[in-house]
């Protein structure tokens, strides 16, 4: 469906399992065994790193049972594309420092890797095979059931407002949150992608952030160095989540992008843009990448992939977002919350209820402020995330309080007023008083 497919696997050779990868790691650790190391990726499991292609060609081995069979795979992305479909994890190698080249630089590299690990000691026993407390699950990790309660509980959102978002992304398949900072837009996302999928599914779930450096080579398909320092095609976090959705269609799977506008939006999704419309989901609209080689299948986007992305309209140095994108996104508004929901969710962590009345009438009034000024208005108002972590203990309230308006709300109001310092001490002092 993508543009960079993995090669397949020769239809004689048996495909490997997560249990024949497992089972590669626990003779490494157990004989101690050296590897060929990679150059360029590596595999990461319980905290210790290993070259992929090494570790799937001992799989292949112990899985065909023939000790000299030849791994069917060429290193880089055909291999970890199989390695991260069985839910390891690869990653880029961690650069270290040697002091020379060549084959002892080569080994001062891979011990320092090793030296880098945080977990058991080096020259400590595997842990045994068999199910322990600490060992790999042998049954398939059960998400925790996440229902509409559970939401209602923990969001400062009305159900109203929490079955209007719901609406617009079902209707969608896209939905934009975008409100002042500290309103809570990200914890959102989340919840309405757990609601949807009636769980807290991590694996079905991707989350991404915008920022000037993001690119479409990131999002979507581009070149990148490969184990023998060659430019190859690699496939971004679209494309391996669209072939994840379209494989298992009958269950949502969600992607987050957190400060869509801090990115270029148009350069970043490409031709994405129109096939997130609704209405142009499935493989009959599907697009050749730009990129792509003749002979690769082209690109579609499932039915039951959503995006959900967050927007801060508070940032002055962000371009606002195009026609063409918000034209395909629903959008819901979140709002400061100094009310009734806080004042609970203050009152179960024992704030003391003087303390907690002083901040909500304060702060109220301090938005009131904001959203009246011409230079500012409603976009800059403050939200309320920034009180959602009180200490413990209840005589730390009020030091907990002076410090967060001190150290966080002060030092924005200041950039809010930059032009006008007095009125940015001003309302300071109104907060402390």
């Amino acid at each position: 469906m993508s543009a960079s497919s993995p090669a397949p696997v020769p239809a004689a050779a048996p495909l490997l399992t997560r249990e024949h990868v497992l089972r590669a790691l626990r003779q490494v650790a157990r004989e101690g065994r050296t590897l060929p190391p990679g150059t360029v990726y590596e595999l990461v499991y319980r905290g210790r790193r290993y070259p992929p292609r090494a570790v799937a060609e001992l799989a292949y081995r112990l899985a065909t049972n023939d000790p000299t069979a030849s791994w069917p795979r060429p290193a880089g992305s055909p291999t970890n594309a199989l390695l991260e479909s069985l839910d390891f994890t690869i990653t880029t190698k961690r650069p270290v420092l040697t002091s020379g080249s060549g084959p002892d630089g080569d080994e001062t590299a891979r011990q320092q890797a090793e030296d880098l690990y945080t977990g058991l000691p080096k020259d400590a026993p595997e842990p045994a095979a068999t199910p322990t407390q600490a060992a790999e699950p042998t049954a398939p990790y059960a998400a925790p059931a996440y229902a509409r309660a559970d939401a209602l509980a923990e969001l400062f959102i009305t159900e109203s407002a929490l079955d209007a978002a719901l609406a617009g992304l079902q209707r969608r398949r896209n939905l934009l949150l975008q409100g002042p900072p500290g309103t809570g837009k990200t914890f959102l996302a989340r919840r309405l992608a757990w609601l949807l999928m009636g769980a807290k599914d991590e694996h079905r779930l991707e989350v991404v952030q915008f920022h000037p450096g993001y690119g479409y080579e990131d999002f979507m398909l581009g070149f990148r160095p490969g184990d023998e320092g060659r430019f190859q095609l690699v496939q971004g976090v679209v494309p391996l989540l669209c072939q994840r959705a379209a494989a298992d269609p009958a269950r949502p799977y969600f992607l987050l992008i957190d400060e869509v506008n801090r990115g270029n939006v148009p350069r970043i999704f490409g031709e994405l843009l129109l096939l997130l419309e609704a209405d142009k989901r499935g493989p009959d609209y599907a697009l050749r990448l730009p990129y792509a080689p003749p002979d690769a299948s082209r690109f579609f986007v499932p039915d039951n992939l959503y995006v959900i992305g967050t927007l801060n309209l508070a940032d002055r140095s962000l371009s606002p977002l195009d026609y063409a994108l918000r034209r395909r996104f629903a959008f819901a508004e979140l709002r400061p919350q100094f009310g009734a929901p806080l004042r609970q969710f203050l009152c179960e962590r024992h704030v003391p209820e003087a303390l907690t009345d002083q901040l909500i009438a304060r702060m109220a009034s301090l938005n009131h402020n904001i959203a009246n000024d011409p230079e500012l208005g409603p976009d800059f108002e403050i939200g309320h995330s920034y009180f959602c972590q009180p200490p413990p203990a209840p005589d730390d309230a009020a030091a907990w309080l002076r410090l967060v308006l001190e150290q966080e709300i002060g030092p924005l109001l200041a950039d809010y007023w930059r032009e006008q310092p007095a009125t940015a001490a001003a309302q300071l002092r109104k907060l402390l008083a």
